[in-house]
């Protein structure tokens, strides 16, 4: 095992001012959930491609005498294979235990973080809480990640569980991969809007989905002078992130309780900047066309659409990797990722009012933080979402 497969030590995660403090076994946990991750990802995750060649492939062409037509006939032949089973199962129980570790971490001291919370967030006018703003059913009825209660359960009103849970779990599942903050994202689309537009200084961004906030503050702190406004509808990762944004001194931020698919506060044409990271994928078929309607009618002429997502399912992409792909939408709780990807999302974007002609689909490279994990070999390629480079599709609006 080279040094570029083994994950930085949890140690290695940066304590900024809302993060849960971490005894010598809580740490111990986290680090032995990296490393099976990784192992998963790589070593046993591989054994998937030689079963599906070797043994899945040739029952399904003596069974049926042709090939899959599709990622459905994949999976259901690949869910008969004892090792596929094997990796599948362990990758649950990963998740499973990646969140047990972090909410008992959290648990035990909610009375010290809520406390925490309370002193940066008590009186900020840049923390807007709606309560009358409804959690959509499609992010209410599954625990999502397979995290307790999303990311809009509280333990006691009031609280930051859900959103401390979020932030002190990522570094587990990733191995490291999105940086001490978790915000390798964040970092990449500010570095690729410097590189493409090393003049360009947007007043107002908008970040919709924003959890905690992780992928809108490198953005905030890149961009000094604009006005960052971070949406969701899940008040306890708001509370959270807000508080952590303000520890790390993101203090041109505005954490807002709201739903993307209703923008109407905001008037049209009134954000130079509108994105979302991973977000698309946790949206019902109803709501996704509402939210990149919305994004559209609130972007300024001129101003950038960014979309940070996986790829589609398209006809250039192989069946194996498609299924592979489809894997969280059938054992990781996220129940609407497989619809999504077979999306034509410039289609999408521009049925919602943004022209196809404007449209770009780009890989945006992964920005790694070196002082903890080894920077990815050249022409890296993606391991089914820890990733070398991120996807993205976007657009610049016209004048």
């Amino acid at each position: 095992m080279s040094a570029n497969d083994v994950p930085p030590p949890y140690t290695a995660v940066e304590r900024h001012g809302m993060f849960p403090e971490v005894r010598h076994d809580e740490a111990a946990r986290f680090n032995f959930l990296a490393g099976l991750n990784r192992y998963l990802s790589g070593a046993v995750g591989a054994g998937n491609k030689l079963a599906y060649d070797r043994r899945v492939i040739p029952a399904f062409q003596a069974e049926h005498g042709r090939e899959p037509a599709d990622r459905h006939e994949v999976r259901r032949a690949m869910n008969r294979d004892p090792w596929h089973r094997f990796w599948s199962a362990m990758k649950r129980n990963s998740m499973e235990m990646r969140q047990q570790a972090g909410r008992a971490l959290v648990l035990r001291q909610l009375d010290d973080l809520d406390a925490r919370a309370r002193a940066f967030n008590d009186g900020a006018n840049t923390l807007q809480l709606n309560g009358d703003v409804a959690v959509p059913r499609y992010q209410a009825a599954v625990d999502i990640h397979c995290m307790p209660g999303s990311y809009h359960g509280e333990e006691r009103p009031g609280d930051v569980s859900a959103g401390a849970n979020y932030d002190c779990g990522i570094f587990a599942t990733t191995g490291g991969a999105l940086g001490a903050l978790n915000d390798g994202g964040g970092q990449a689309v500010a570095a690729w809007v410097k590189a493409e537009r090393p003049d360009w200084r947007p007043a107002r961004i908008l970040d919709i989905g924003c959890t905690v906030g992780h992928n809108a503050v490198p953005i905030a702190l890149a961009f000094p002078d604009a006005e960052v406004i971070a949406i969701d509808t899940a008040a306890p990762s708001l509370r959270y992130g807000h508080a952590r944004a303000r520890s790390l001194g993101a203090d041109n931020m505005v954490f807002r309780q709201m739903s993307g698919e209703d923008l109407s506060e905001f008037a049209d044409a009134s954000f130079d900047w509108v994105q979302t990271t991973m977000f698309l994928h946790e949206l019902s078929m109803k709501a996704l066309p509402k939210i990149l309607a919305e994004a559209a009618r609130v972007l300024k002429p001129g101003g950038l659409l960014f979309h940070i997502e996986q790829p589609e399912y398209g006809p250039d992409m192989p069946l194996f990797e498609q299924f592979m792909r489809d894997w969280d939408a059938y054992n990781n709780n996220e129940p609407f990722w497989s619809a999504m990807h077979t999306l034509d999302m410039k289609d999408e974007m521009a049925k919602a009012g943004f022209p196809r002609d404007r449209q770009f689909t780009v890989g945006v490279k992964a920005v790694v933080d070196e002082r903890i994990f080894p920077p990815s070999p050249a022409g890296a390629q993606e391991d089914y979402g820890r990733a070398a480079l991120w996807n993205a599709y976007g657009g610049w609006k016209p004048e």
